[in-house]
């Protein structure tokens, strides 16, 4: 059987965002929420709004985020990024916005608008602290216990700074177990551990299990995949690029200050080649 990496942003949403996922959403929610003390979510409500096609599945910029509303009121957006495209905190504050304001009609009045809580799944640095999870809400810069409305909360977890962290406490912990469960190396007797000790980590496995029996999910599974490495390539490629531009640049320098051709090959790390062409 097809083992998918749990924190594909596809596979997360078709295990964690569709009509039957609440169990294990919920369960996902109440884990993460537990570090602000949230009163405990009872019942949650999963909003569909995309259909997944090739053409979004494939398109590498386009956002597959999980929405949902709690009993009181309160929008809940989460979304798995894994690669850094050095904006995260502007994504997700125009994801949060985006929320916040899409919760009120035309014409009614702002104390109707609903909190909105925003959830970033991430695989890089996204926080400058040593704590892979970290939460971020509207505090006064003096006063620090004087909290301007509680309309906005911003969560971060970093799984790489997860899977460093020592001494994981999955028994007591569940955010712990959850994370790693999507620790995409994870052995297959700690999975069994995992789920004889949650339910909604064995139905989410059951989902994904299901999941990989459907050609047409592994498909866009793979797309996606596709779509991400091909990014990946171009980040690459654009990267040297410059770098190759940048000792060019160098040699031109050096060859004007009357530099020896074999020292600017030390210098540059270009062949002699590259420097007589110049």
């Amino acid at each position: 059987m097809h083992k998918f990496k749990p924190l594909n942003d596809f596979i997360f949403g078709k295990t964690f965002g569709e009509k039957g996922d609440e169990e294990q959403l919920l369960s996902l929610l109440n884990a993460i929420l537990a570090k602000t003390k949230h009163k405990k979510l009872v019942k949650i409500e999963i909003v569909e709004h995309r259909t997944f096609t090739a053409e979004i599945v494939g398109d590498k910029t386009s956002i597959l985020d999980i929405r949902a509303v709690a009993e009181d009121g309160t929008r809940i957006n989460i979304e798995v990024q894994l690669r850094d495209y050095g904006n995260m905190d502007r994504r997700s504050l125009f994801y949060w916005s985006r929320e916040f304001a899409g919760g009120l009609a035309k014409g009614e009045d702002y104390s109707l608008l609903s909190n909105v809580i925003a959830i970033n799944i991430v695989n890089f640095e996204a926080v400058a602290v040593d704590d892979f999870h970290t939460v971020f809400h509207l505090w006064e810069d003096t006063h620090r216990d004087c909290l301007l409305t509680d309309a906005l909360e911003i969560h971060f977890i970093d799984m790489k700074k997860f899977k460093a962290l020592p001494g994981k406490d999955i028994k007591n912990n569940s955010l712990h177990r959850w994370l790693t469960f999507f620790d995409q190396n994870i052995s297959d007797d700690t999975l069994k551990e995992l789920m004889d000790m949650d339910t909604a980590i064995y139905k989410a496995n059951e989902k994904m299990e299901f999941l990989a029996n459907d050609k047409e999910v592994l498909r866009l599974y793979h797309l996606r995949e596709m779509a991400q490495i091909d990014y990946n390539s171009g980040m690459k490629k654009a990267k040297d690029e410059g770098r190759a531009e940048e000792k060019i640049k160098v040699a031109r320098n050096l060859l004007e200050m009357n530099m020896s051709h074999d020292q600017i090959v030390k210098a540059t790390g270009l062949t002699l080649e590259e420097i007589r062409k110049l």
